[in-house]
Parts: C-alpha cells; sequence; structure tokens
C-alpha cells in the first residue's frame, strides 16, 4: 500500500516461525478491529512493537550486515522497540497519577520508543524520515525560538515534547497511528488475500480480453489491467511488479520499444494510488484531514483517477499508431476461459456493497478478506490453510514498512502542529504567489517534488498537506467567491455582512459584476472578515469540497516521485523488468504521466470535485478532450503526424478546452477544432 521499501520476498522464503509470527500479528489486528478490546493509545502502541519487531528481524541495519552478530542486533532492536510500547502501556496511570511527570524509567523507554521508530523508518524509507522528526524535534524543544518572524516559536520543554511524541494525539501513537492499524493494516490485508486468491491472474485475463484487440493492445492491457490491480493492491510499485511482470514482455513483443514498454508500464501503475477503494493510505489519511467519510472520499476520486488512465491510454494509443503497431488478434479461449473465473472479483463488490451499506470500512475489508479464501475455490488458485497462514504473514510484513513509517512521521505532525508552523507556511505560499491560484499550485508541485526525491509518496503526502492544503483550500474558496460576485448569487447572509463592511456598496453586490470587478472587491476585504464572508456567502457543501479538492491536489502532486528521476522509483522497477536504463525509463515514465499534472489543475480551477451531475459531464468531456490533445502536442502525433503549426493549435485547444471559465459553445467548438486537427492528421498519415 505504501512506496515505502517493503520486505518484498515471498512467504515461504522465510523461516517458518518467522511466518507463525507475522501471520499471528495479523489475526490480533483483525481481533482488533472487529471488537476494540483496548484502548486507542494501547492498540496504537501494540502494532508499533509488533510490526517493529518484524521490521527489525526482516530488515538488516545495512544489507550487507548479516552474521550472527547483526541478527542478535536485530533482534535485540526488535525487542527494544516491544518492551518500550509495553512499558508506555503498563504505566500511563501511574504517569498521569503523577500529574504528568517523567520519571527516570519514563525518559528511558520514552526516549528509546522515538529512538526505535527512527531507527525503523530508516531501514525502510531511508534517512530522511529521520532527519525531518530531528529537525522536528529540536525546533520544537530549542532552535525555533532563535528564529525569527513567522517562524518563530518560544518552544517547549523536552519534557513536554516526548508527553507529545508518546502519549499525545498527534504524536507517534495517536491518529496517524490509528489510521495505520485500522485503515490501512487492513485494507493491505484484503488486497493481499485477494491477490493470493488468484485475482491478479483474472484481472490480467479480463484486460486482454478487453482491450488486447486494439490498437497499441498490450500497451492498452498495461493500463487497464494496472487500473484494476492498483484498485485493490494501492501500491505503485506492487503494482508494476505484478502486471509488468506480464504486460512489459507483450508490448515489447507487438513492436513497443524497450523504453516506452516500461514507462507505460510505470506510468500506469502510479494511477494504482489514485484509483478507489484502496488508494494506497492516501485516501485513509484524507479522511483524517478533512474529517470527511472514507465513502466520500473514494466516491469523489473516482472520476479523477479514471480520467489519469484515460490520459495514458491515450498517450499509449498514439504511440502505437506513430510505431505503426497493428491491431492485436482476438484474445485466445485460455483467456476467456480465466476471465471467466470472475468470481474471484466477488470481493471487491462486497467490499464497496457493505461501505454502501454504512458498514465500517475496517470491518467491510476484514469480511472482505475472508470472502477472498471462500471465493478462491472458484477461481485458478484454491487457498488451503498454508496458503492462508502465508496470506496473512505477508499482509503483516507488508504493513510493517507502512506501520514504521507513519509513526515516524507522527514526531513531524507532532511538531507541526505543536508549533503552528502548518498555518505560517500556508501564509507564507500566499504571499510568494500573491494570491493567484495557479501560481500556489506551481509552488506546491514544486515543493512536492523535491519531497519526492528523498520520500515515497506516503510520507511526501503527510508532510505536505498540513503545509499546503490549506492555502490551497483558501485560494479555491476565494476562486467560488469571485464566481459567486460575477453571477449576482450571494445569499442574504453574505450581503448582510457586506452591508456592514461596505454599506455604499452592498446593493449592487448583488448584480453581476465583472472577473475584474469581483477581483478587485474581494482583494479589499480584511483577511479576519473574509472567512466570515465565505462562510455566510458559500453553502457547507462548497467549503468542505474545497477543502477536499486541496488535498486531493496535494495527494495526486505527491505521486510524481514514482515517475520523476532521480528516484522514481516505480520506473526503477519497471526498467528491471525491461532491462533499460532507470534513469531514461524515468524520464519516459514521466512522459506518460502528465495527467498528474494536468487533472489537479482541472481540480482547481472546475467543479470536478463537488460539482452538479451537469458541471461533472462538462468537465469530464472537455477534459478528456483537452487530455488527448496533450498527448498529441507531446508526441507530435494525433491519427497521424502533425507540423510545427498544427501543434501550436493544438496546445491552444487544449488550453480552451482547460479554461475554468469556458462555457459549453467554447468547449464544442474547441472540440469541432480538435476533430478537424485529427482528422487532417489522419490525411496526412502514409497509407
Amino acid at each position: 500500500m505504501s512506496d515505502a521499501v517493503p520486505p518484498l520476498d515471498d512467504a515461504r522464503d522465510r523461516a517458518p516461525w518467522l511466518n507463525a509470527l507475522a501471520a499471528a500479528i495479523a489475526v490480533l489486528h483483525l481481533y482488533f478491529n472487529s471488537f476494540s478490546p483496548l484502548s486507542g493509545l494501547w492498540t496504537s502502541l501494540l502494532h508499533f512493537g509488533l510490526l517493529g519487531l518484524l521490521v527489525a528481524l526482516v530488515i538488516p541495519a545495512r544489507k550487507t550486515w548479516t552474521g550472527k552478530i547483526a541478527k542478535t542486533c536485530d533482534g535485540i532492536l526488535g525487542g527494544v522497540a516491544l518492551v518500550s510500547c509495553l512499558y508506555l502501556i503498563f504505566g500511563e496511570d501511574a504517569f498521569y497519577e503523577r500529574g504528568q511527570s517523567f520519571t527516570t524509567w519514563d525518559w528511558i523507554f520514552a526516549v528509546a520508543a522515538v529512538i526505535c521508530a527512527l531507527e525503523l523508518a530508516r531501514r525502510t524509507t531511508g534517512w530522511v524520515i529521520p532527519i525531518l522528526a530531528i529537525l522536528a524535534l529540536t525546533y520544537t524543544a530549542w532552535w525555533g525560538r532563535y528564529v525569527t518572524g513567522v517562524f518563530h516559536f518560544p518552544g517547549l520543554t523536552w519534557e513536554t515534547v516526548f508527553y507529545r511524541a508518546t502519549y499525545g494525539g498527534d504524536g507517534m501513537f495517536g491518529t496517524i497511528a490509528r489510521i495505520s492499524w485500522t485503515y490501512v493494516f487492513m485494507f493491505i490485508l484484503f488486497g493481499t488475500m485477494l491477490l493470493k486468491s488468484g485475482a491478479s491472474q483474472i484481472i490480467l485475463a479480463l484486460a486482454r480480453a478487453a482491450a488486447g484487440r486494439f490498437i497499441g493492445g498490450p500497451g492498452l492491457i498495461a493500463v487497464f489491467g494496472s487500473g484494476l490491480m492498483g484498485s485493490v493492491s494501492g501500491s505503485a510499485i506492487g503494482n508494476t511488479v505484478s502486471t509488468g511482470a506480464v504486460t512489459i514482455p507483450l508490448m515489447k513483443q507487438s513492436g513497443f520499444p524497450a523504453r516506452t514498454a516500461a514507462g507505460i508500464e510505470a506510468a500506469a501503475s502510479t494511477g494504482g494510488q489514485l484509483m478507489p477503494p484502496v488508494m494506497g493510505a492516501g485516501a485513509f489519511l484524507m479522511a483524517s484531514y478533512t474529517r470527511e467519510s472514507y465513502l466520500t472520499i473514494i466516491g469523489i476520486a473516482a472520476l479523477p483517477a479514471l480520467l489519469y488512465f484515460l490520459s495514458v491510454a491515450f498517450q499509449v494509443r498514439i504511440a502505437a499508431l506513430r510505431l505503426g503497431l497493428k491491431k492485436e488478434t482476438a484474445a485466445s479461449s485460455g483467456e476467456l476461459g480465466m476471465a471467466r473465473s470472475w468470481p474471484v472479483l466477488f470481493p471487491i463488490v462486497l467490499l464497496v456493497g457493505l461501505l454502501t451499506a454504512g458498514y465500517t470500512p475496517t470491518w467491510s475489508a476484514g469480511a472482505a478478506s475472508l470472502a477472498c479464501i471462500v471465493c478462491s475455490r472458484f477461481g485458478p488458485r484454491p487457498m488451503g490453510l498454508k496458503e492462508v497462514v502465508y496470506g496473512l504473514a505477508q499482509a503483516s510484513m507488508t504493513a510493517s514498512a507502512i506501520a514504521v513509517l507513519l509513526i515516524a512521521v507522527g514526531l513531524v505532525v507532532m511538531a507541526v502542529t505543536t508549533t503552528g508552523l502548518g498555518p505560517a507556511v500556508s501564509q507564507m505560499i500566499i504571499t510568494w504567489s500573491g494570491g493567484n491560484l495557479i501560481l500556489t499550485l506551481v509552488f506546491v508541485a514544486l515543493a512536492s517534488l523535491v519531497l519526492g526525491l528523498g520520500l515515497p509518496v506516503t510520507a511526501a503526502y503527510v508532510v505536505l498537506a498540513p503545509l499546503a492544503a490549506p492555502a490551497l483550500a483558501d485560494l479555491i474558496v476565494d476562486t467560488k467567491l469571485i464566481e459567486a460576485l460575477m453571477t449576482g448569487t450571494l445569499n442574504e447572509g453574505a450581503l448582510t455582512v457586506l452591508q456592514i463592511l461596505i454599506p455604499d456598496q452592498a446593493a449592487a453586490l448583488a448584480d453581476p459584476m465583472s472577473r475584474a470587478a469581483a477581483v478587485s472587491f474581494l482583494a479589499t476585504v480584511p483577511p479576519e472578515l473574509k472567512s466570515t464572508l465565505s462562510d455566510q456567502g458559500l453553502s457547507a457543501g462548497a467549503i468542505a469540497a474545497s477543502l477536499l479538492t486541496a488535498h486531493m491536489i496535494v495527494f495526486w502532486l505527491s505521486q510524481d516521485s514514482n515517475v520523476t528521476p532521480p528516484v522514481c522509483l516505480t520506473a526503477y522497477a519497471a526498467a528491471g523488468l525491461a532491462g533499460t536504463k532507470p534513469i531514461e525509463t524515468g524520464f519516459t515514465a514521466w512522459a506518460y504521466a502528465k495527467g498528474l499534472y494536468v487533472i489537479p489543475l482541472v481540480m482547481a480551477v472546475s467543479p470536478l470535485i463537488g460539482g452538479s451531475g451537469l458541471e461533472l459531464l462538462r468537465v469530464v468531456l472537455f477534459t478528456a478532450a483537452a487530455l488527448y490533445a496533450v498527448a498529441g502536442v507531446l508526441q507530435g502525433y494525433l491519427e497521424g503526424p502533425i507540423s510545427l503549426a498544427l501543434r501550436i493549435a493544438t496546445a491552444a485547444i487544449a488550453g480552451f478546452l482547460l479554461w475554468p471559465h469556458g462555457s459549453w459553445s467554447i468547449g464544442g467548438l474547441a472540440i469541432a477544432g480538435l476533430v478537424m486537427l485529427i482528422w487532417i492528421s489522419k490525411r496526412q498519415a502514409p497509407v
């Protein structure tokens, strides 16, 4: 579910006792999420202690340290992590009875828990998270007092810092840890059991049956298969490894160059963390940040995700035409027979049905995980007791990497919430951009790109969201206020506020005005009164949609670390399967994944999130046409080659289709122009 570096070896390669321990931990999490016998804090501590022990046992401090002494040290580290958590559990009551005062033993085990979290995060994701956490802790307790301006913080005592880090709701074992042991673990379990049941083979068979007979069919199979696989795995790298092992050779055999095949697979697999219902850990974290339900999050995420896969499919089709590839033959009877084993996919339907019926996500994921065992009897890989144990063990192993990552990131989140760093950074972003929404998007994209050089997607989103999302949300709200002023649709409450602020102009504000006049007026409203104006002038749904949009944009932009050199972990995995150079493959994947930048722009300037049915139809139709135009501009080809002049014209058409204030008439003319260019390019194509 994460692009942290998990222990990806097969369960059969591990010692039986380690598999038994990992499987028991998975069963324990099923019990916790079904019956909730302990407090959230105690469960979070056990979650970290047990999964931290697994990480210490499976991932060595260094790859070359494999001797007995090194393994003994690993075991000691895991034991210290578990014992520290047990001490914090059994010492909680006494700690509060003392008036939250640390004893020597409290200090020892609190510091040990923090050090273990940092070291385990280093083993799974590298040095960036530990360094950020250390900077965050020392800023909160020490050097923040020496900083001037908006980042000045007078500082807390070290005792207060470690109390908030261990027992606080925003620390290591607070909200983010709770997300880890509930939503994240349970959906990792569901995805693992589903794939163990043979769903990956069925998904690829369905993809070949559906997309294999078109021009560029193997590339489209990669897109379709990655969309289906990613919807349940939630991992871009896992998606690449599982589907790419089949689709990359298929693409190469059909005529795609090896680097192109790897780039297509990496770009398509990146969409795995965008496609509901799983979405990596992003959907659960977003639900926590925005206070919206998980079902709401996956509901609004579906259309943007489909647009992303459509953008990659357009790129694939145009590349196939440019390479002169032919249609593939029909799917074989064996593939169609495999596709008929669709009951294996019933747990996905069950999961969505239970969520829609109002059951909690964790309970739904648990029931769907058990259904995978039953439904596997109808597929190519019926699960016996041994396979069930392997599946449970693999789920715990995979979850261990994301668990230690999120718990270490909790230290950064604690510092951001404690010091007020988030609002300060948001205000700085707005100041630098001059309140311009597009420029703010550029700044956030650059920040995401820099973070992505050293952080996996989930960590980049967790770090960036509290810093950048508030600024984006405020500017999106401003955009909606401007539209209300332009159309004269401000409600009575807002007009009442304006009568108090500017009694001489309030009467005129009920009538439509030009964009320039609306922007000029809003600039005169004092910042401290703007929130009152938005609360009165916009519906609660519009304000909630603005915050959701902001977080969805940050989450999308965080995905670029998968395909953007020099890190591009997904492209590295695809390059290994294709036998190509990783950096060159990364640039190819980046070119095919341009939807990661276009679609967040559409989210920001259109009602793609929270719009009415007619608004969504217009946005999706125009955006789809724009994405095809963008693909043509990037490759210099539509249905045939296009000259530089036609390329410029295609770019202009894409701009009109993406223009936030366009109408049906403007969009219709732009689409007509695109159709004309497609016809011209086809006439120019060689016969």
